[in-house]
């Protein structure tokens, strides 16, 4: 059994005095809560003593204030701190750093109200060695292909598998997340981040993710709209927005695996075949009261330029699905900032109201036709798998 790679809204500011208003902080800490969010507040790791020691000064006098206001938040130090080389011409080496956690756990002790709280990081990105690569591309040069390269789809197994060993090593039953996720990094590309094209990266962090047994996927960010493609300047969705809405209604936390027979060709010495297939599945979410316990949901990517058909096979063979086709909507093809579901556009009907997002009924025995360079999930309502009776 793994647990569910999930898309969250993930709040970091880094604190530094005189830049960072209370008011502000109780701005942010309100619209988590009326969001039915849990804010993770990010402090900044760069405030140093002449020792090179980090001044947690600064961060005693914020935890005293939330304290006081009995806020609920849990706390990191630094973000992606190899990175600092490049972005500020500074260092802290992972021995300092595990001091300045060291550091910051015995501040949030000596806060009655935070000596529970828990305590995430450190966040690593664009690394060398050892460590989860949070981002496929380079923004700045990126092109629509790149968001369909199976080559690069393949290096997340690889990267969640490194960190997992290091992990499983030093830190012994220690959870590990996936951070500040995006499809390119250097704030994304516009015209491509923020399209239909950009889903194929996502779904199949999503889903690789799950099944290697990451807990939680962090997509960077929801407010700063350069990095986001979540949504557009004035809030309207973006494609990854309702990806992210099928995944979170549709998909459960219980991954099963897949048998797909025919999927790859036996390769050649020193060629390596590279699925253009992509087939994941998971007990249907709980908290979906369409479905009974017992459905499962299987979610593909077709990177094919042609369609695939799918043939469910033993205790599916004759069960009905219910299919969310997503594909681009208009005349953009994969460059599309609209998609639409079973072929019926996706928008919202007002500020406050989601459209019905219908599934399209499938016989039962019925071939699954997936379109070329498409997403779908297929939903078998009444597969009445065992593992999926029970959370």
């Amino acid at each position: 059994m793994s647990a569910q790679a999930i898309s969250e809204t993930y709040g970091q500011i880094s604190t530094v005095p005189g830049f960072y208003p209370a008011r502000s902080l109780d701005k942010l800490y309100n619209f988590a809560e009326c969001s039915g969010l849990h804010l993770i507040f990010g402090l900044n790791s760069l405030l140093r003593n002449a020792d090179k020691s980090w001044n947690g000064s600064s961060a005693l006098s914020l935890l005293k204030y939330c304290a006081g206001k009995k806020y609920n938040i849990s706390w990191e130090l630094g973000n992606e701190p190899n990175s600092f080389r490049t972005m500020t011409g500074r260092t802290i080496n992972g021995s300092q750093l595990g001091r300045d956690y060291v550091q910051l756990k015995g501040l949030l002790q000596s806060v009655r109200y935070y000596t529970k709280a828990s305590l995430y990081g450190p966040s690593i990105g664009r690394p060398r060695r050892n460590a989860v690569t949070l981002y496929y591309i380079d923004g700045r040069m990126a092109k629509v292909a790149d968001f369909m390269k199976t080559r690069l789809l393949d290096t997340l197994s690889d990267q969640i598998a490194k960190v997992h060993r290091v992990v499983h090593k030093r830190a012994p039953g220690k959870k590990v997340w996936l951070g500040g996720v995006g499809p390119a990094w250097a704030s994304g590309t516009n015209n491509l981040s923020d399209t239909y094209a950009a889903g194929f990266l996502w779904l199949h962090t999503l889903g690789m993710s799950a099944k290697q047994g990451i807990d939680v996927v962090i997509r960077n960010s929801f407010f700063d709209h350069g990095y986001n493609h979540l949504v557009d300047q004035n809030f309207n969705p973006l494609p990854d927005y309702w990806l992210s809405l099928l995944y979170k209604r549709l998909v459960g936390t219980k991954v099963l695996t897949v048998h797909v027979a025919g999927l790859q060709r036996k390769p050649r010495p020193g060629r390596i075949i590279r699925d253009k297939l992509r087939i994941y599945a998971h007990c249907t979410h709980f908290r979906n009261h369409n479905y009974p316990r017992g459905s499962i949901t299987i979610y593909i990517i077709n990177l094919h330029r042609s369609r695939k058909k799918i043939k469910l096979t033993g205790a599916l063979r004759d069960k009905t699905a219910h299919q969310y086709l997503l594909q681009p909507h208009g005349t953009q093809g994969l460059q599309a900032k609209s998609v639409q579901l079973n072929g019926r556009l996706l928008a919202l009907l007002d500020d406050e109201t989601f459209p019905e997002m219908k599934p399209k009924t499938l016989r039962a025995g019925r071939i699954l036709v997936v379109p070329p360079l498409s997403i779908g999930f297929y939903v078998v309502k009444n597969a009445n798998a065992p593992c999926c009776k029970f959370r």
